[in-house]
């Protein structure tokens, strides 16, 4: 589905020399929620696993264990492999527009920015957040 200011030959990541699908094409809403929820399910688990209830009912550090698993997830796969674990999982990418590696930095803060929510939710064209649009990253397939 197209917005109404493309015309019928335009598509979603054109303007940023994404090929239309396949490999390197924008990554689809779907699977960008797909890896959400699996990155938060994999954190809520793991954190529950290693720090018991306090995790789901507790209101010390505990509370904070999932947030601070996903961001250390996130930006350490995401250095490393360009995608957290539900973003390999989901078969999508984090790369740099200018074709450069992600490095540990930009990851780093691109992970700082998800926690913060705000940044991540709030998109602009070509399905990028805020994070994306100050780090000059998209997120794309990765078949």
């Amino acid at each position: 589905m197209t917005s109404p200011s493309m015309s019928e030959d335009q598509y979603p990541g054109q303007s940023l020399q994404l090929p239309r699908a396949g490999r390197g094409s924008l990554a689809s809403w779907n699977a960008r929620l797909a890896a959400l929820v699996i990155d938060w399910a994999a954190c809520m688990i793991l954190s529950r696993l290693l720090f018991g209830d306090g995790v789901l009912r507790g209101f010390g550090w505990e509370r904070w264990a999932p947030m601070a698993l996903y961001f250390l997830q996130k930006a350490v796969l995401t250095a490393l492999a360009s995608g957290s674990f539900g973003q390999l999982v989901s078969r999508i990418a984090v790369v740099r527009l200018d074709r450069e590696p992600l490095g540990w930095l930009r990851s780093a803060l691109r992970a700082g920015m998800k926690v913060l929510v705000v940044p991540a939710v709030v998109i602009g064209a070509e399905r990028r957040g805020l994070d994306d649009l100050a780090l000059g990253t998209v997120v794309v397939n990765r078949r």
